[in-house]
């Protein structure tokens, strides 16, 4: 029995080309973080830390109960070190280190239920193609050591495994305007 893998949703992004959180970007009736969440869920991940903005962490709870909100409170270093966060909180809750864990942009909504389960299927870090989201991580260690800018790629070269979705990658009103 393999053990169940947590995912940790990237939403502490300033969106400043967007002009408002992209959390709460609405797309076929649901916003981004709801729809994140539901998909996750729907692929039998149970374990979601939501990591944000202080000022978001209200919203993001009223709108997706039963998932952890963890706040970074130095979003400007980057996004690794939302990832970081996200580890830590994931410790505190286990009490260790998680094997493996799934990141998930909030503004990269292009992957399905599908391609989730296909992720979880692998037993190294890998990214579905075409949609590049989410990852699946397993250099824990390498990311908690890393600096809160560094990227991904930096850190590890995951496979590229086919998988279901579309590259999607929320960015400004044009790219909200254009959602399919």
């Amino acid at each position: 029995m393999t053990t169940p893998t947590p995912a940790i949703i990237l939403a502490a992004g300033a969106s400043t080309r967007l002009g408002s959180p992209k959390a709460l970007v609405e797309w076929n009736g649901e916003t981004l973080i709801e729809l994140a969440v539901r998909q996750l869920k729907e692929a039998g991940v149970n374990e979601i830390v939501i990591v944000t903005r202080s000022e978001l962490a209200v919203d993001l709870l009223t709108l997706v109960s039963g998932s952890q909100v963890a706040i970074n409170t130095e979003p400007e270093l980057g996004r690794n070190s939302s990832i970081q966060v996200g580890i830590l909180s994931l410790m505190k809750e286990k009490g260790r280190i998680p094997q493996r864990v799934l990141i998930v942009p909030v503004d990269r909504c292009g992957w399905q239920v599908d391609t989730v389960e296909r992720l979880l299927e692998q037993k190294q870090s890998c990214t579905p193609e075409p949609a590049g989201h989410p990852v699946l991580l397993y250099e824990i260690e390498a990311v908690l050591a890393a600096d809160g800018d560094a990227s991904l790629r930096s850190l590890f070269n995951p496979e590229r495994i086919a998988a279901p979705g579309i590259r999607l990658n929320i960015d400004s009103p044009e790219d909200v305007e254009a959602l399919p």
